[in-house]
């Protein structure tokens, strides 16, 4: 937590090639059918890194490489505090977990912006974050 009224929760970004990865909620989580990047509760005690971790072994079957946190914002209710991590997937072969994952696509900019229903600011992230975390990349 990062003040007693705000939760904090990780977003994996993980890009491949032109593409990202973009999963749609399944029934029992919440925002079911929601398309959204892969994400969870960072638990007490747990740092940021290690939660992206579990969070993409527990959701989707992959060991990922936390390389930085590259975005901060809140959900659009203001309580929970979203940290945007890039990753470095080990492996790109999926297992979803279908308590939580309906589906997984690799989508490009344009595609997520065209899923339905999504999140305001995880689309703002990929047609407005990304490319600036992408040049600053080199």
């Amino acid at each position: 937590m990062t003040d007693g009224s705000t939760a904090d929760a990780v977003v994996a970004v993980v890009p491949r090639g032109e593409r990202f990865l973009i999963v749609r909620r399944a029934a029992g989580v919440p925002a079911p059918g929601y398309w959204v990047p892969p994400s969870g509760h960072v638990e007490p005690g747990e740092s940021q890194a290690d939660a992206v971790r579990r969070e993409m072994h527990e959701e989707l079957g992959i060991d990922v490489v936390p390389v930085r946190r590259v975005w901060t914002c809140l959900t659009e209710d203001g309580a929970i505090l979203l940290h945007w991590w890039l990753v470095a997937p080990r492996s790109y072969e999926l297992r979803p977990d279908p308590s939580e994952v309906a589906e997984a696509r690799w989508c490009t900019t344009e595609e997520i912006g065209a899923l339905q229903p999504t999140f305001v600011d995880d689309v703002r992230f990929f047609v407005e974050v990304w490319p600036r975390v992408r040049d600053a990349r080199g």
